[in-house]
């Protein structure tokens, strides 16, 4: 078993914690560290990590109410009540990666609870979640949408949120959160997991340079419930996502009474069998600042936008309007803003895009 710095093990628990704001008690909770034998079928009730049959584990309650027991392999299970106030435990890896993880057990839920995979990167410092299922809370709720992917038959919904000052593995620090949400719900399966990291980094989302650990957690959250669950490496299907070479088309259209122009550059991001995401950059090439732009996206027979972020669409198939959104605010000479957007169909013929100003 390795031991690791307290620190490690430090963090805050769930979206709906992250909006309600944290206490004095969780920082003191976090503090204690209890490195417990890895052995199977070790009964775990402080806060530890550890390595146990060759796999990472980590175990964090906020107060008393919550017990991991590591069985064989990867196995674990845990049973928590309202008492432990937040409890996340889980096995996996340390380093993790953007390796396929598969995952099978039982999952039950009393409230706010989630199952997910989840972990951290450093340079910058990330906590990512790409939840599976959840109970009566959903952990996207007062986040913004930034995207979607498809992978592994479902799609993913895509939220960034931000810490400040709150526990992490680096102590207490501001960061970023990085969600994916499942929207159907499962309690068994694979997890492509650089399908996931594609999708954040086609919206704007990238995790840092070095990977710390990573685990297939069971969260609950003034909850209570069980789980059982054994994670291992899987094998990608034939049908699951995969990251193709992105497809550049450019086409530049101006307008404004000579000072106002703009020029629109179209990217697939990545794609999958049967749909992808895009990415259109809007720059603005004139001498003078532009308050509103109109893009103009021309989609190929077959694609249809299931979803669009950070401007506002009027249609979904063929010739697609698309207007800077509100929050996007004026460009100055020579600045960009990007919309993105995931659609159905084929990616080999890649759309075109233009741009123009009032």
């Amino acid at each position: 078993m390795n031991d690791v710095p307290e620190t490690k093990i430090r963090k805050r628990r769930g979206l709906k914690w992250v909006l309600g704001g944290t206490t004095a008690a969780l920082a003191a909770a976090a503090a204690i560290v209890v490195m417990m034998p890895a052995t199977a079928q070790a009964a775990i009730t402080s806060n530890s990590t550890g390595t146990n049959n060759g796999y990472f584990y980590s175990f964090w309650e906020q107060a008393s109410g919550a017990s991991m027991t590591l069985g064989a392999g990867s196995n674990y299970s845990l049973n928590w009540n309202t008492g432990s106030q937040n409890v996340v435990a889980g096995t996996g890896w340390n380093p993790g990666s953007n390796h396929t993880v598969s995952y099978s057990g039982s999952w039950n839920c009393n409230g706010n609870c989630y199952l997910s995979l989840y972990g951290w990167t450093t340079s910058p410092l990330i906590e990512y979640y790409i939840v599976e299922n959840f109970g009566n809370y959903n952990p996207s709720s007062g986040a913004t949408k930034l995207g979607s992917v498809n992978s592994d038959g479902s799609t993913y919904d895509l939220y960034k949120t931000t810490r400040t000052n709150q526990p992490s593995i680096q102590g207490t620090a501001t960061f970023d959160q990085y969600w994916a949400v499942r929207q159907s719900h499962r309690t068994s399966g694979t997890i492509t997991i650089a399908n996931i990291f594609n999708g954040w980094k086609s919206v704007g989302l990238n995790l840092g340079s070095s990977f710390d650990y990573q685990i297939l957690a069971t969260e609950g959250y003034q909850s209570s419930g069980s789980s059982n669950v054994t994670v291992s490496e899987g094998t990608t299907t034939s049908t699951t996502p995969v990251t193709s070479v992105p497809v550049t088309t450019t086409t530049t259209s101006s307008g404004g009474g000579g000072t106002g122009a703009c020029t629109a550059t179209y990217t697939t991001t990545s794609s999958w069998q049967g749909g992808f995401n895009g990415q259109v950059t809007i720059k603005n090439s004139g001498s003078a600042s532009i308050s509103s732009w109109t893009s103009k996206l021309n989609l190929a027979s077959g694609q249809t936008i299931s979803s669009l972020w950070q401007g506002v669409n009027t249609g979904t198939s063929g010739t697609v309007t698309v207007k800077n959104a509100p929050y996007n605010g004026s460009l100055g000479a020579g600045a960009s803003t990007t919309y993105g957007f995931t659609a159905s169909g084929s990616s080999s013929t890649a759309p075109t895009a233009t741009c123009s100003v009032p």
